[in-house]
């Protein structure tokens, strides 16, 4: 089972990092009223929820 929760751990870092580039994403909408940024935005946003619930499963954790 600690191997899952490493695993588990490791999504959850990569969840954080995926949301920083989030971020970034929108500081670059803010900016520059840039729509490819507005259009990754979107998509590292269904990235990051997809890791959420990957990491829940890993964890057995239920989602809200």
């Amino acid at each position: 089972m600690a191997d899952l929760t490493e695993l588990a751990n490791d999504v959850a870092r990569l969840e954080r990092e995926v949301t920083d580039a989030i971020f970034d994403a929108v500081r670059a909408q803010l900016r520059d009223s840039d729509e490819a940024a507005k259009e990754l935005e979107k998509r590292l946003a269904k990235v990051r929820r997809a890791l959420q619930k990957a990491e829940a499963l890993l964890r057995e954790t239920p989602l809200d």
